[in-house]
């Protein structure tokens, strides 16, 4: 069994459950416009949102274009004039209050802590992401916390490992694990950056992409397993 370092996690939907955050964040953001949520406007912005993050990750645009038009761009398809702004910093302070934890996440990461060097490796929003994993209780059990807003790169670019890699002390690629939701982002964001992987599939979803993690879990204490450390 490979013996490990250093071990980066993702956030979102894989230490704390952005779906869930991100839900109650969309439904007070309708209804303080006095718009009743319905599913399929929730399903909208998801395809808006990804899609725009998407771009983001390759490089296309920019994260302010990003946050900023995401829903200027959804309520004109509901007909509505908005501010894509103003909603963007209402929803902003919605969404820093979900700090849901995915399930074990909480007991993994105090049980790493002893182990191994933890970091965050995460795209957001700086002031998002702090305020989420310290309300979880997750942020003292990491070492240091590394968002997109502050590196001037997002996941995949190996620029954004680079700048984490030259703040990690003695750092060995070779005893590096990045485990993540995303394939597009922390998947082949560690391919690119020479360490190995970890695919955090919890609901089985089949992978088309061609980008293949060195590991897939499908329950984050399969990672006991990989680390070939015993569970508490």
């Amino acid at each position: 069994m490979k013996k490990y370092q250093t071990l980066l996690f993702d956030v979102d939907d894989t230490l704390l459950d952005f779906a869930a955050a991100e839900e109650l964040a969309l439904n007070l953001l309708f209804e303080s416009q006095n718009i009743s949520p319905t599913k399929e406007m929730e399903e909208n912005y998801k395809k808006i949102n990804q899609r725009l993050w998407r771009l983001f990750e390759e490089g296309e645009i920019s994260r302010d274009e990003v946050v900023n038009t995401r829903f200027s761009l959804l309520f004109h398809e509901l007909g509505h004039m908005a501010d894509g702004v103003l909603l963007e910093s209402n929803y902003r302070g919605y969404l820093e209050e979900g700090h849901q934890l995915i399930n074990g996440a909480f007991e993994l990461v105090s049980a790493l802590q002893n182990h191994y060097e933890l970091y965050i490796v995460t795209n957001g929003v700086s002031k998002t992401q702090d305020k989420r994993l310290r309300d979880s209780g997750l942020h003292p059990l990491f070492k240091e916390i590394f968002v997109s807003e502050d590196t001037g790169f997002q996941k995949p670019m190996k620029e954004f490992f680079d700048y984490v890699f030259v703040r990690i002390p003695n750092f060995s690629p070779e005893q590096a694990l990045i485990i993540g939701d995303s394939l597009s982002s922390d998947i082949k964001g560690g391919q690119l950056a020479g360490i190995d992987t970890c695919w955090f599939n919890p609901d089985a979803k089949p992978n088309n992409t061609g980008i293949l993690p060195t590991y897939e879990i499908h329950d984050l204490n399969e990672l006991y397993t990989i680390l070939n450390l015993e569970q508490r």
